[in-house]
């Protein structure tokens, strides 16, 4: 029986983590790429290591090239460089563009039926840069950004009350960063609406730290940024789509008329199983709501118009 085979292009901190937690639930072969020689060779014999101590038998390799890549069923894309001090926009996103535009060429040669996951930064513009490559249908080029958004509100929310994350549910729609979108009137705690539980002012201020939590992690890390809770978000949409679950996830989708939007990649709430995103879910959103997502949705467009995709 063939095992299912996940590609994870960039075996930095998020790449490497990736791997570790596909591994440890044995949902398929890895292969790690990376530009530093040695690096993913290195990672990824040291995971092999881990093995027999955690009991999973998988085949985890690191690789240079794309060779090693063929047939893949699933492909993460992390590649790119940070936003360093004194970079625009503009170089931030020509820089990634760049990088993301030769790794999705490369992943079209090897693995042309596979789905597509981008992490990589600005996220939304970059899944623009991966379909625009790819010539992927819409439905297997999909971003991570709700599922890692979500996780950070559900993690807030839960703090603030003393409840369990589990008995948290809600999401976040929108553009990655400062203009994401969650939503306090569709959250509950075990079916309990947020707003009969907290205060506007304290909702407020969880919506305000959910915006900036990956800011905050930077701040506080020095060097780096966040990434176990955007691999472990990144393995949550793997395992949907190799196990076929159809979770409900907010994840970057591009958009074809609904919620008002059309050839745009942005966060909405979609049913991710074996053929990757097989249906777009539509809320009903009130005005203000609405607001929201049009301004996160513009923010977006105007990345993508500076990508200058031809």
């Amino acid at each position: 029986m063939r095992r299912n085979k996940v590609t994870i292009v960039g075996a930095g901190n998020v790449g490497a983590t990736c791997a570790h937690w596909i591994a440890s639930k044995e949902l398929a072969d890895v292969v790690l790429v990376d530009i530093v020689e040695g690096m993913p060779q290195g990672k990824a014999l040291d995971l092999m290591q881990s093995g027999p101590v955690e009991d999973f038998d998988l085949r985890v390799v690191g690789t240079n090239g794309y060779e090693e890549t063929k047939g893949s069923d699933v492909v993460v894309i992390t590649s790119g460089v940070p936003r360093k001090p004194g970079m625009s926009r503009d170089d931030l996103l020509a820089t990634n563009k760049k990088i993301v535009g030769d790794v999705s060429t490369q992943i079209a040669k090897y693995s042309p039926d596979a789905i597509l996951i981008i992490i990589s930064n600005p996220l939304d513009a970059m899944c623009h840069v991966a379909k625009h490559v790819t010539k992927f249908p819409r439905e297997r080029v999909v971003g991570m950004a709700g599922v890692l958004d979500t996780a950070r509100y559900k993690t807030f929310v839960a703090m603030e009350l003393g409840v369990s994350v589990e008995d948290v549910h809600g999401m976040v729609l929108g553009g990655h960063g400062d203009t994401m979108v969650p939503l306090p009137r569709h959250t509950s705690v075990a079916g309990i609406p947020l707003t009969e539980l907290l205060p506007k002012e304290k909702i407020d201020a969880i919506v305000k730290r959910t915006a900036n939590g990956g800011a905050e992690i930077v701040s506080l890390l020095k060097t780096g940024s966040a990434y176990y809770a955007p691999a472990a978000s990144s393995v949550a949409m793997v395992e949907s789509i190799l196990k076929d679950k159809k979770r409900v996830l907010p994840c970057a989708v591009l958009l074809n008329g609904e919620y008002g939007h059309k050839d745009l990649f942005i966060g909405v709430p979609v049913v991710l199983g074996a053929r990757g995103v097989e249906r777009v879910i539509e809320m009903k959103l009130n005005a203000d709501e609405k607001a929201m997502l049009d301004k996160s949705a513009n923010a977006v467009r105007e990345l993508v118009t500076a990508l200058k995709l031809e």
